[in-house]
């Protein structure tokens, strides 16, 4: 897959002409779709959002649409607010613009046969379900990463497959093999144990977790130590 970012509104890529600036200038997107379709047999697949600064109207959004579907894109990943491309930064993008989630349910109405997902205010798998009556697909974003454990539950809940779920700690140890494996090839210990602090998030000793990770120096023991720790308290509150 080759997936065009037409969503993103920060000023470094405002500068080299992509991202959310690219709403502003379908048929140069429809352009780029229909070189990379030329290139090469990958699907063509597009993030945008529902407009930017003065795009007002669900036309202009049906504008946009329709002028790269008929280049040969047909799926569109759509977050559901408007770019600011002048006065919010990256981040406030992401939370002030409104959510419109009724426009992007409305493309998959007019535009049945595009395969379309949503993202935007996306928090946990219920919601995903309660989007995926209306759309193709959602979009989890940054709380994947904050909140990496709730993907545990996407085979039983979204898809309905009796499926074992792993155990947190389960997880970890796996997770130790794979760094195990980087680190024999130089990758630094810290540069993968930092994406892991949220893995138990909402847990007792989430906090315990997270400073573990943070301290001087993150080493493989720290994890084992960790996994001794976890399997005493268990212990204990079995009694």
């Amino acid at each position: 897959e080759v997936n065009i970012n037409a969503g993103c509104p920060s000023d470094r890529v405002q500068s080299g002409s992509f991202g959310a600036c690219l709403m502003n200038t379908p048929q140069v997107v429809a352009e780029c779709v229909d070189a990379m379709k030329q290139a090469s047999d990958l699907p063509i697949t597009l993030k945008s959002r529902i407009g930017v600064d003065d795009m007002e109207s669900y036309e202009e959004l049906v504008n946009f649409v329709t002028t790269v579907e008929q280049a040969g894109c047909d799926t569109f990943i759509i977050h559901a607010r408007k770019a600011w491309l002048k006065g919010l930064s990256p981040k406030e993008n992401r939370t002030v613009p409104p959510l419109n989630y009724d426009w992007v349910y409305q493309i998959k109405q007019d535009f049945p046969e595009l395969t379309i997902g949503i993202n935007g205010g996306i928090n946990c798998l219920e919601d995903a379900l309660n989007h995926l009556d209306r759309v193709d697909s959602t979009m989890l974003g940054r709380v994947v990463y904050h909140q990496p454990y709730l993907l545990c539950d996407v085979d039983a809940k979204i898809y309905k497959q009796n499926t074992t779920k792993l155990s947190r700690e389960q997880v970890l140890l796996d997770f130790i093999e794979y760094m195990k494996n980087q680190s024999n090839q130089g990758v630094p210990i810290r540069s993968m144990t930092r994406h892991i602090l949220g893995l138990y998030h909402g847990q007792p000793y989430a906090k315990k977790f997270r400073r573990l990770l943070s301290g001087a120096t993150v080493e493989l023991g720290h994890l084992y130590e960790w996994l001794e720790f976890i399997e005493l308290e268990q212990k204990y509150k079995n009694g």
